[in-house]
C-alpha cells in the first residue's frame, strides 16, 4: 500500500482558518483565557486608533513562557485535544491564540518573560508567508520594525507575557473611524464582563480586567440575592456523570426592579435572547443563553417572552469538552443524551415559574388552587384539552360582593362579565408584548393614588361588610394581596383613615 505526505499549504490554510468565525470580543476572550491557565491575576487589553496603524495590545503578569514554550505555543495544534488538561486549562484546541488572532490581524507578535528571564519573541506575519525560500512556515523573531515600543512594558516586569495584534484588515475595514472603535471597544467590555463575571466577582476576585485604562465589572445574569426573584434554587448535582452541576433562576418581574436593574439585567442580547442555559466550563461561560435543542414534541423550545426570566446555571468539568460537543470558538455546546431528560424536567419546572412571574407578576392561583390568606384572584384559568380561556372569578371578594348586592341587576351583571371574559383582546395583547417587548401596564402602573384607592376602599368595605372580616383582617389580607401588596402605604393610610 502506497503512502503519500500531504501537508497543507501554508498560506491557503492560514487563510482559511480567518474564517472560522470569531468575533473581535470573542477573540479577544479566547486570549484571556490563556492569560488564566497561565495563572494571571490581572490582564489590560488596549485598542489604540491609528487609521490603517491601528493596533491592539493583551499584558497579562502570569507565569510568562521560555523560549522553547513560547515556539510550542505559536505553532497550530501544537496540542492534542484528546490531551488530559489540568482541571483549571480553559484550553483544548491547541489553536485559540493563533485562530483568535488571525480572525482579527494579518501580524501576530508574543513577547513573553518567565521568572526573571530573557524577554522572548516571536511573530507571524500572513503578508510574509511563502515570500522566504525553503521556509514554508515561517515563524520571525522578534517584533516587527518599528513596533519595539509596543513590547517596552515587559521590560518592566519580572514574568508576564505580552499579545499585540497590527495589519488589523477584519477590524479597521473601509469607512471604519475613531468612533467606531469606541463603540467596538464598549461592545468588548460588555462581552468580557459576561464571559468572566465569576472571576471578576467578590471582594477578592480571582481576576482583574482592564480595557483602555477602565476595569471591566461583573455583569451578574442571575441577579443574586434580590428580594423579588421568585427561584434561586439550590445547586444540583445532574446524575450519570462527574462535575456537572444546575442551579435554576427566575428573575424578578420588571415591576420589581428599578430602571438601571432593568437595564443591566437584560445583558448583551436583551432579555428574551439572553434566557434559558448558561454553560460554564471551569466558571468560563460558554453559551449565553438558549434551551440546547431541549423541548416538547420533538419541537426545540423557542426563545420567546413568557419564558424571558428563566436562566439557568449550568458547570461542566473541562473534562467532558468531546462528551459535549464543544467548539474551537467555546460558543456551543450539546449535553449528552443520557442527561437530557433531567435537564429537560429541571428546564421545564423552571420555565413554568418563569411564566407564572411574566404573565402576572408572580401571582396566578389555578381554579383547583387552595385559598390562600389573600384575596381570591380576580381572573382564573381553566385549562383542558379544547384550549386555555380566561375566566373572572366569581369567589373574588369584590365580585361576591357585588352580586350578592345586585338584587335584578344579577343577571345583567353576569351577562357583563361573560361579555368581558369572551372579548379578552388575547391575540392584540400577544401582538403589543411581542412589538414592545413588555407586557402590558397593569397592576396600578402609573395610576394616581386616589385611583388606586378608590377600588382599595371598595374592596376593604367588601371584606368588612360582605366576608364579616374586622378591618385589622381585612387590612392585612389586603397588604398580601395582588396589586395592593405594592401600596403599601395607602393600606396603611386606609387604616388611619378607618380608625
Amino acid at each position: 500500500m502506497g503512502i503519500r505526505n500531504a501537508p497543507p499549504r501554508a498560506g491557503s490554510m492560514l487563510e482559511s482558518l480567518r474564517g472560522l468565525g470569531y468575533a473581535p470580543a470573542t477573540a479577544l476572550a479566547d486570549l484571556v483565557d490563556n492569560s488564566i491557565t497561565a495563572n494571571s491575576s490581572e490582564v489590560s487589553i488596549h485598542l489604540e486608533w491609528a487609521g490603517s496603524d491601528s493596533w491592539v495590545r493583551v499584558i497579562d503578569d502570569g507565569d510568562g513562557m521560555d523560549d522553547c514554550t513560547l515556539e510550542t505555543g505559536m505553532r497550530l495544534g501544537a496540542h492534542d485535544p484528546r490531551t488530559k488538561r489540568s482541571t483549571s486549562d480553559l484550553g483544548r484546541f491547541g489553536l485559540g491564540l493563533k485562530t483568535a488572532s488571525f480572525s482579527q490581524a494579518r501580524r501576530l507578535t508574543v513577547a513573553s518573560r518567565r521568572n526573571g528571564g530573557p524577554v522572548v519573541c516571536l511573530r507571524w506575519d500572513l503578508d510574509l508567508i511563502n515570500q522566504e525560500t525553503g521556509v514554508e512556515w515561517p515563524l520571525f523573531e522578534g517584533p516587527a520594525p518599528g513596533s519595539e515600543y509596543l513590547l517596552a512594558p515587559l521590560e518592566q516586569r519580572a514574568h508576564g507575557t505580552i499579545v499585540l495584534w497590527e495589519k488589523l484588515d477584519r477590524i479597521v475595514t473601509a469607512g471604519f473611524t475613531a468612533t467606531d472603535m469606541i463603540e467596538l471597544a464598549d461592545r468588548i467590555e460588555a462581552h468580557l464582563a459576561m464571559i468572566f463575571h465569576r472571576f471578576l466577582d467578590g471582594h477578592l476576585p480571582k481576576l482583574r480586567l482592564v480595557l483602555n485604562s477602565r476595569g471591566v465589572r461583573p455583569w451578574d445574569p442571575y441577579l443574586m440575592g434580590h428580594p423579588g426573584k421568585a427561584l434561586e434554587s439550590p445547586e444540583y448535582r445532574i446524575l450519570h456523570t462527574t462535575g456537572v452541576t444546575v442551579q435554576c433562576h427566575v428573575l424578578p418581574h420588571r415591576d420589581m426592579l428599578k430602571p438601571a436593574e432593568q437595564e443591566a439585567a437584560a445583558g448583551v442580547g436583551g432579555w428574551t435572547q439572553q434566557e434559558g442555559f448558561y454553560v460554564y466550563r471551569n466558571m468560563r461561560l460558554l453559551l449565553a443563553g438558549g434551551w440546547l435543542g431541549l423541548g416538547d414534541g420533538g419541537k426545540p423550545w423557542p426563545r420567546d417572552e413568557a419564558h424571558r426570566l428563566a436562566r439557568i446555571r449550568l458547570d461542566i468539568p473541562n473534562s467532558a469538552d468531546a462528551e459535549w460537543k464543544i467548539n474551537v470558538l467555546k460558543s456551543t455546546a450539546s449535553p449528552p443524551v443520557r442527561l437530557r431528560s433531567q435537564l429537560h424536567r429541571l428546564a421545564t419546572e423552571t420555565r413554568d415559574t418563569a411564566r407564572r412571574v411574566f404573565a402576572h407578576r408572580g401571582h396566578i392561583t389555578p381554579v383547583s388552587g387552595t385559598r390562600s390568606s389573600a384575596v381570591a384572584e380576580a381572573w382564573q384559568v381553566r385549562r383542558s384539552a379544547q384550549g386555555t380561556s380566561y375566566r373572572i372569578a366569581r369567589d373574588n371578594d369584590l365580585v361576591a360582593s357585588i352580586l350578592d348586592r345586585a338584587g335584578p341587576l344579577k343577571p345583567d351583571i353576569l351577562a357583563l362579565l361573560r361579555l368581558i371574559e369572551e372579548t379578552v383582546p388575547v391575540q392584540r395583547i400577544w401582538l403589543d408584548t411581542a412589538e414592545d417587548k413588555e407586557t402590558p401596564r397593569t397592576g396600578f402602573a402609573g395610576v394616581p393614588d386616589d385611583e388606586v384607592m378608590e377600588t382599595l376602599s371598595s374592596m376593604f368595605e367588601a371584606l368588612v361588610t360582605y366576608r364579616g372580616l374586622t378591618p385589622t383582617e381585612a387590612l392585612d389580607r389586603l397588604s398580601r394581596t395582588p396589586p395592593f401588596d405594592q401600596h403599601q402605604g395607602l393600606i396603611a393610610a386606609l387604616d388611619k383613615k378607618g380608625s
